[in-house]
């Protein structure tokens, strides 16, 4: 595929990923797209206790990439059920309020999903003041269509975690939309990118791919993984904001376009070095790049990565998202091939002997 060419079709493993039921803590569906993906091109695969998919191929006796990309998304879980069958929730992962009323969402019982709607009080039923307010958590609620709590009961049970039911689909040419693009595009890009190094001969450094849980409560899975491969070198790819839309301030929050390319970042969390090799990456297949400024630790996994035992030389690659923590996540399609690319070049330029120490 030319470098260039839109990508108006979603790979089957990218869609296999997005319609993935995962919510962070419960990443069983994500978890298995990958294994079943990406275990035969490993030299070694294996899973860990908090439920990371980390797959090798051992190189040439060079230093230890790993890339990172998180398999969790964003949902609710049931936490409480009234006399009259209600489910009342909790969020997993940041939520802004006016987003979960009127939902449909996808509960995941020990019997399959379940479908409920997601629902509060009519806006003809609320006062003036009321309308103007966002509602609190404990003012909305999932309606399963029973009539007691007996009833609810017999079909799910308390801890039971839940995700919108909104599945992928092309809205036009390249652009893609589904729930949950944070971050299932950023995992198929490190899983994709590590098939294709599988393929090569001239691989100096040992690449570990992990597919990370339970980044959106905390960066948990990538902090795990980190201390147990000791990596000297690691790429997070995640999502970041495309600012082209109306109300978004390009003063307060930069300027990144939805098809402008992979944002690659710089700042504190990320080790000079590597960002200049990541540039020389981009520049030497052609690809077009954005630049994001970082003053602090990254909210990635990133973050967690970079101080794991004596310290991890980090990279930041970020897919430009509109609509972040929504169940309308937009996303270029041939920005997340162009990630991969770009991954794939990184990794071929890493040298049997290279530092990242400065």
């Amino acid at each position: 595929m030319s470098k260039k060419t839109p990508v108006t079709a979603y790979p089957e493993f990218l869609k296999d990923l997005l319609e993935a039921k995962s919510p962070t803590g419960h990443e069983f569906a994500a978890q298995a797209v990958v294994d079943a993906y990406v275990e035969k091109s490993a030299d070694k695969y294996h899973r860990d206790t908090l439920g990371n998919r980390i797959a090798e191929l051992k190189g040439k006796g060079g230093p230890t990439l790993m890339f990172a990309g998180h398999i969790d998304e964003i949902g609710l879980i049931i936490s409480h059920v009234d006399d009259k069958g209600f489910l009342y929730f909790e969020f997993l992962g940041g939520h802004d309020h006016v987003i979960p009323s009127g939902r449909r969402v996808h509960i995941l019982t020990r019997n399959g999903p379940v479908l409920g709607i997601t629902g509060k009080r009519a806006v003809h039923l609320l006062s003036p003041e009321d309308r103007k307010r966002v509602p609190e958590r404990h003012d909305m609620w999932i309606d399963i269509g029973v009539t007691n709590r007996t009833e609810a009961l017999t079909i799910v049970r308390i801890g039971d975690p839940a995700v919108y039911a909104d599945g992928p689909e092309i809205l036009r040419g390249s652009i893609g939309v589904a729930r949950a693009f944070d971050d299932k595009a950023g995992a198929y890009v490190c899983m994709e990118a590590f098939r294709r190094l599988a393929k090569e001969k001239d691989l100096a450094a040992r690449v570990v791919s992990v597919a990370t849980t339970q980044e959106e409560i905390g960066t948990r899975g990538a902090q795990v993984a980190a201390q147990s491969i000791n990596p000297q070198v690691s790429i997070t790819v995640d999502v970041g904001h495309a600012t082209d839309h109306p109300d978004a301030d390009n003063r307060k929050f930069g300027k990144f376009t939805l098809s402008g390319g992979p944002i690659i970042s710089r700042g504190p969390n990320i080790n000079p070095l590597v960002f200049d090799q990541m540039i020389a990456a981009a520049e030497s297949i052609d690809i077009p790049y954005q630049v994001a400024a970082e003053s602090r630790p990254t909210g990635t996994d990133a973050r967690a990565i970079q101080m794991a035992n004596g310290g991890v030389a980090c990279g930041l690659v970020s897919i430009p998202l509109r609509y972040m923590h929504t169940p309308g996540e937009i996303v270029d399609l041939t920005v997340v091939e162009q990630s991969v690319q770009l991954l794939v070049a990184f990794a071929l330029q890493v040298k049997k002997n290279q530092s990242y120490a400065w």
